[in-house]
């Protein structure tokens, strides 16, 4: 897969993408990433790429041909490539749109900055608008670096090994199962003997009942679309029978 992003502060994605799994998945060449700086658009001596609203108010509003030229010479005559701007006025970003979005070979990811961008940007640039959650950041600098992480974890070999994706919250539908690892004993806190057996079909009955079981208690919402067995619905109903729960 092949990212495009276009922000005014490239520096800002040194750390981010140059550690750990993305830095990996660029190494093996299974993702690459090219950063833009947008103010190389601008046709003024000062690089100028920002202006005071019509109508006044507060703020400023990145101006519309900078930006929309930075996107049609970097997307190319691809029409078909989708340019997602970051705002906090897009669709919600979600596991689902993650999955989405990491079907396409080549992304343009435009990071908004200050009060907003021209709105010409929007009806002739952009083909998608996504945002990272309700509330307001600084810039779309930091969503673009949280679509990036999560997309590259679903591209085939970038984790080693596929399971590893599918099995992470949100990922099958429900939030994950409990974690442990070495030692057996920590201040008298024990690890489930199950997941000490052996017996691997009673460890996975086990994390699938404790992934039902913790999305229960932290994000029950999550349950309404849920792919359940009958088994499960049956013990989700044995836990909503629960007075008080104790949060898992």
């Amino acid at each position: 897969m092949h990212i495009d992003i276009l922000t005014l502060f490239p520096s800002m994605f040194d750390g981010p993408l140059t550690e750990s799994i993305l830095k990996r998945a660029q190494e093996n060449g299974l993702l690459t990433i090219h950063l833009h700086n947008i103010r190389d658009y601008a046709t003024d001596k000062h690089h100028t790429v920002d202006d005071t609203p019509y109508g006044g108010g507060g703020g400023m509003v990145m101006m519309v041909e900078p930006l929309t030229v930075a996107v049609e010479d970097v997307r190319g005559p691809d029409a078909g490539i989708p340019v997602i701007l970051l705002t906090p006025q897009g669709r919600v970003f979600t596991q689902q749109v993650a999955q989405e979005l990491a079907q396409y070979p080549r992304l343009v990811l435009v990071c908004g900055r200050y009060e907003g961008v021209d709105e010409r940007v929007r009806r002739s640039a952009i083909t998608d608008e996504i945002s990272i959650g309700d509330y307001v950041l600084t810039g779309g600098e930091l969503p673009a670096m949280v679509i990036v992480d999560a997309i590259s974890r679903l591209i085939p070999g970038v984790l080693g090994a596929r399971w590893a994706a599918e099995e992470d919250s949100h990922a099958m539908g429900l939030l994950e199962y409990p974690h442990y690892t070495r030692p057996p004993v920590f201040r008298d806190m024990v690890v489930p003997d199950v997941l000490q057996s052996g017996d691997h079909g009673a460890v996975d009955a086990w994390r699938r009942r404790e992934a039902i079981r913790r999305t229960w208690y932290r994000r029950p919402d999550l349950l309404v679309t849920a792919d359940l067995s009958d088994g499960e619905r049956w013990y989700l109903a044995d836990l909503a029978e629960t007075d008080a729960p104790v949060p898992a």
